[in-house]
Parts: structure tokens; sequence; C-alpha cells
């Protein structure tokens, strides 16, 4: 009887913890998002980021970090994790970008590229189904910024023409 009721309670606890396991972005690399699109396409987010940057940090831990955000992210979109200044080379549409050195960092020509040449961190880079861009934002967002954002271009409303003054008024949050 003991060992039953220890059973069941360990089933109830095993339980109640995997309910309070927060769900957590799954990111990929710049080159493992790619080549999951080309089997199943997908839009693609990319976070834009560097060691050094203090609000990159605080934006994992007050946007990614929240769980309803994280769902949304890997459920709708291949989501890359790409520092800014990372050194190896990256092949992608037919060139390989490279890093360029610079005073005492330098900057991922994949990078520039993606923020349209305007280095900023964080960033966030929407690319399309097929690959091409939708939209670079650059700078820090909580939870509540980037969420009708995430629909926006997740839901496919920038196609349809919706503008995002309209589209933001009549979002409603799941936060």
């Amino acid at each position: 009887m003991k060992a039953a009721l220890r059973l069941t309670f360990l089933i109830g606890f095993i339980g109640l913890t995997n309910i309070s396991i927060a769900q957590e972005v799954e990111w990929m690399t710049f080159e493992e998002a790619v080549e999951a699109s080309e089997k199943e396409p997908r839009k693609l987010l990319i976070d834009l980021y560097t060691d050094w940057c203090g609000w990159g940090k605080k934006m994992d831990r007050d946007a990614y970090a929240n769980p309803v955000i994280a769902e949304y992210i890997n459920e709708n979109y291949y989501p890359v994790k790409f520092n800014a200044e990372q050194k190896g080379d990256v092949d992608f549409q037919g060139k390989t970008f490279k890093f360029v050195p610079q005073g005492n960092r330098g900057y991922h020509e994949l990078a520039a590229a993606l923020a349209n040449g305007k280095m900023s961190y964080p960033t966030t880079v929407f690319l399309d189904e097929e690959l091409n861009m939708i939209q670079p934002i650059p700078g820090y967002m909580t939870a509540k910024n980037i969420e009708p954002i995430l629909y926006y271009f997740g839901d496919g409303s920038y196609k349809n023409k919706v503008p995002w003054p309209q589209y933001q008024k009549n979002f409603k949050s799941n936060l």
C-alpha cells in the first residue's frame, strides 16, 4: 500500500514539475535555420546580438524568456541567435559572408546585410519563407512590445497589406 501511495505521489509530482517547466526559444544557428527552411519552409526570426551588449541580454530575459513568446516563436519561426561579431564565414544565397576587422572589434558582413548596414544591437530581423527580407527592427523590446510584431509577420498580415497602426490597435495580447 505504501509503495503504491509513493508511486502515485511521485507520478503526481513529476506531472506538476513538467507543467511548471517554462517554454524556451529553441535557438538555431543561421545555417541550421536555412537548411530547415529549405526542407520545411518557415519564416526566420534572427536575433542579431553581441557578447558585450547589455540590452541584448536584457531582451533575452524580458522578451525571449517569456513562455508565451517562446512558444509562438518556436511554432511559427526558425529562431536564430547570430553574433554580429562572429569570426566564422557564412555561405548564404551564393555569397560568402565574412568577419570584417574594424577598430577593437569588427562586424560580420551577414549581420550588416541583415541590418541594412545599420549596426545596432540588439536588432531583430525577419525573413520570409523564401529567405527574403521582411524587415529588421533595431532596439530592445519587452515581451509586450515584440508580441504584436511576431504575430503581424507570423500570421502574414504584413502580406495582406494590413497597416501596422490598424493591426496594432486591434491586436489582442496573449500575455
